[in-house]
């Protein structure tokens, strides 16, 4: 990486750059100037699908979207230990689907961070968070963490969030029929504060892991509210209550989590109280072989929506969308899953992965997005697989396949076979 000053004395920087940094000196007293560093990503993918089962013509499916990302990282404090860092980045998108062509301008990761204590951290700006589960929400989110160490105790984060200056198509908030037609809106530069936000919503999160509990053992335990903000007639606050538990045994590691969900769903003036649950147990294997590879056996289930209209169970609504499958872009609400992966690395720049998933409805009217007409529960099985290679250390490239058959379930045998094929490009230029 370049370093700042070198540069703008022996090569002469532009005068934006100079101003830029001044900026940043004058944000953050005792930066540390020698260590900058800066670079640009690009991140380019190319794509055909049919994931409705009635594409007439394959070109209609073809999607590509690049995505162009200037970065810097600032670390501030001493030479030798800075106590904290500094991050900035931002994305420039163009997205084609079909016939329609869109330029999407993004604030990334733009994250201050600041070590205190002892194995204490401060973190805010627009900075990643996730659940222990992974499935309830994920995402970049603009607030504050603090992450305390509590010695023999463990590990204690506390953090709030809120995002209502998100991009939504990244943040996949659908919680209510509000959120699931504001998302499929298209970006429209005449009502731009109509198409691109996300909803407006309050995230706030206590996090706390024992990490070598019992030499081997490790606990995460969680509690995340949402608060919506959005003043439409419909809203939905919730709650939810987990812990996950990994346990290593010789070449095996056991997974097991999950969680219980409190929601207020308030429709015009009626409010009601629901009590929704989801949890996943999985296996994997690290096979006695002489190169690295892996198999994972991993079950998902979600609560679904009972048919009996005054029951206070309800389907399990997570914060973001976490699509559960590569060709079938599946929300965990009302739905379970069954889900075998085989991950092999025959050598340091290339990496192989296979997966089988097969999916379950909870439910018979809760799960609307693949198919319509519904006559059972198993609703398919999706094959998958994708190819990583990394030629030189600044380029990473990603081949993706897969076809979901809905002919292997009974909620819609005679759905057509959908299919998806995409390739990725990641280069680091500077």
């Amino acid at each position: 990486m370049k370093n700042f000053f070198s540069n703008n004395l022996t090569k002469g920087s532009s005068c934006y750059k100079s101003l830029f940094f001044l900026l940043l000196v004058l944000l953050i007293p005792g930066i540390t100037l020698s260590a900058y560093d800066w670079g640009l990503l690009t991140d380019q993918t190319a794509g055909i699908a049919d994931t409705t089962g009635n594409l007439d013509d394959v070109m209609d499916g073809f999607t590509y979207t690049g995505t162009l990302i200037p970065w810097v990282s600032i670390p501030f404090g001493p030479l030798s230990a800075p106590k904290g860092n500094l991050y900035l980045s931002a994305g420039l998108t163009v997205e084609h689907q079909s016939v329609d062509t869109i330029f999407i301008p993004e604030l990334l990761r733009t994250e201050l961070s600041y070590r205190f204590g002892e194995g204490s951290e401060l973190h805010a700006g627009r900075m990643y968070y996730t659940d222990p589960l992974g499935f309830i929400v994920d995402g970049l989110f603009d607030g504050a963490q603090v992450i305390m160490g509590l010695g023999g105790f463990g590990n204690l984060g506390i953090g709030a969030w809120y995002t209502g200056f998100l991009y939504k198509n990244h943040t996949r908030i659908t919680m209510t029929e509000e959120d699931f037609t504001s998302f499929n809106l298209p970006l429209d530069y005449n009502k731009f504060a109509d198409t691109y936000f996300a909803p407006r919503r309050v995230i706030a999160a206590l996090d706390w892991e024992k990490p070598g509990l019992s030499e081997k053992f490790r606990l995460k335990g969680f509690l995340i509210g949402q608060f919506d903000l959005s003043g439409n007639d419909e809203t939905y606050h919730s709650q939810y209550l987990g812990a996950k538990f990994i346990f290593p045994v010789n070449r095996f590691i056991l997974e097991l989590g999950g969680c219980m969900g409190l929601a207020e769903h308030k429709v015009d003036d009626e409010t009601k109280t629901l009590f929704s649950f989801a949890g996943e147990a999985g296996i994997s294997w690290l096979l006695p072989t002489k190169v690295q590879d892996r198999l994972t056996l991993t079950g998902r289930f979600s609560s679904g929506t009972p048919e009996k209209e005054d029951s206070s169970i309800a389907a399990f609504i997570p914060i973001t969308t976490q699509y559960q499958g590569d060709v079938l872009r599946a929300k965990l609400s009302g739905l379970s899953m069954i889900h075998l992966e085989y991950t092999i690395r025959p050598i340091e720049s290339l990496l192989f992965n296979l997966a089988d998933s097969y999916f379950i409805l909870s439910d018979l009217g809760t799960y609307r997005t693949y198919p319509i007409g519904k006559e059972g529960h198993f609703l398919g099985n999706e094959i998958s697989g994708s190819v990583t290679w990394f030629p030189v250390s600044d380029l990473q490239l990603n081949l993706l396949g897969g076809v979901f058959m809905p002919s292997l379930g009974n909620a819609d045998r005679e759905s057509n076979v959908l299919w998806r094929i995409e390739l990725n490009a990641k280069l680091a230029i500077f």
